[in-house]
């Protein structure tokens, strides 16, 4: 688009209004409820461990199904977005995934809890692909991982809300009860989502000049593309292999993280939240800020291949610090260090996620994110595993530490050799 058109369409948008962004409110909330969802788990590992008589390896199994129905329902979802579109989509997985999330205040052994957390990695695995699904039908390119990174960081406020909230739960109804109240709370989102969420051309609260600024990118084929010819791509595998390597880390983060502060700090169920509510909300700051960076670089006339590998590559240096967590003695120096740390992975992953839509068609979006999602839940079965063997045999957190620091740069380095120059595919 020339660039006096598109400075004449930004005008008319701001006088008209941004409704684009009250979708980006829906999906934000909607990534609150699904990291609650996920992370109690982490925040109650002790009182379920105390309670089911669970040992490392039997929690790092329940942790190791979730991973498994992920991979499975990433790979599920994806596909089913581009088919069937993003709203009804985001409704089918939510609806899974809460109904598994109930159904963990029934469970009574190791089996069971298994069970509730495979069908909740079913569901949840819908939120990203129907949430990019959704934010590349409402933005253009140029907003898109600004976008994505608001709604992700959805992922750190439910992450602060958890520790702060479940232990209260907890405390006073049990721990069966907090997963039943937050999963029946939960349904006023899917009301909501279903209420509005229409694709821009049907939707009637938003102005021409808005849905000219939506649609200021090259039209792109709206059929169908075969599942073969987008596996095939190389530029699939620089996203899924980026995937491979960093979503392991966010998982280890999340859910044993709070055991790590509760072994190594002496920290007890209510005093392990402030220190988890600093990390998420400097995560949080990533979130927005690593979408931020490569949009910025985008707007003063960078190639997206340099705003969004330049911005991965700080993200990468910002993560190496936490190579060396293990062996700070200090609890707030820690909370700083992997604090940084999970700030620079929500950054480096708000640029991977716009990855897809940079370089493929709209109709291929949620199959490419599909597969990418897939790739990096079976990084983190991997992970679990390794995690459960580490700490029951090895009895510390070092080794574990070791493969975070490295593995942004490993996922930057799959990015570039398999995409170099991020050149949009013309044709799958």
């Amino acid at each position: 688009m020339e660039p006096g058109r598109a400075e004449t369409i930004g005008s008319a948008v701001e006088r008209s209004g941004r409704y684009r962004w009250s979708i980006v409110a829906l999906l934000f909330m909607a990534t609150v409820i699904n990291y609650v969802d996920r992370q109690m788990i982490g925040v109650l590992k002790p009182t379920l461990s105390a309670d089911l008589g669970w040992n490392e390896t039997d929690y790092a199994n329940v942790i190791f199904f979730f991973q498994m129905a992920y991979a499975i329902g990433y790979l599920g979802f994806g596909r089913l977005v581009d088919v069937i579109g993003a709203r009804m989509g985001y409704a089918v997985a939510f609806v899974i995934w809460q109904l598994a999330h109930i159904a963990h205040g029934g469970a009574y052994s190791v089996t069971q809890f298994a069970m509730a957390r495979f069908g909740l990695g079913i569901g949840e695995a819908g939120n990203f692909p129907a949430g990019i699904k959704a934010v590349t039908e409402w933005f253009p390119a140029k907003e898109r991982a600004f976008a994505i990174g608001v709604f992700n960081a959805g992922a750190n406020i439910g992450a602060i809300i958890t520790p702060l909230a479940i232990p209260v739960l907890t405390i006073t109804y049990g721990w069966r009860m907090a997963f039943v109240v937050t999963g029946v709370v939960s349904f006023v989102w899917l009301i909501a989502w279903l209420a509005i969420y229409r694709r821009p051309r049907e939707h009637r609260k938003v102005t021409g000049a808005e849905l000219a600024w939506i649609e200021q990118d090259p039209a792109d084929t709206g059929t169908a593309i075969g599942w073969r010819r987008i596996a095939t791509r190389r530029e699939t595998w620089a996203y899924a292999l980026g995937k491979f390597f960093i979503d392991p880390i966010w998982w280890f983060f999340l859910f044993w993280l709070p055991g790590y502060l509760g072994d190594r700090y002496d920290l007890d169920l209510l005093s392990f939240g402030p220190p988890l509510v600093a990390i998420y909300l400097l995560s949080d700051l990533g979130s927005v800020a690593g979408g931020w960076m490569s949009s910025r670089l985008i707007a003063r006339g960078r190639t997206v291949n340099f705003a969004r590998k330049s911005t991965m590559l700080v993200c990468a240096f910002a993560v190496t610090p936490v190579l060396f967590a293990q062996s700070i003695d200090n609890l707030w120096v820690a909370v700083l260090v992997i604090g940084i740390a999970t700030a620079a992975h929500q950054a480096f992953s708000a640029n991977l996620y716009t990855l897809p839509s940079d370089l493929f068609p709209r109709a291929a979006v949620g199959s490419v994110i599909g597969i990418g999602g897939t790739v990096g839940a079976v990084g983190g079965m991997m992970m679990a595993k390794y995690a459960g063997f580490v700490l029951d045999g090895v009895g510390s957190y070092a080794p574990l530490f070791y493969v975070a620091g490295s593995a942004y740069f490993l996922a930057l380095g799959a990015v570039h050799l398999l995409s170099p120059r991020l050149e949009r595919v013309s044709t799958v």
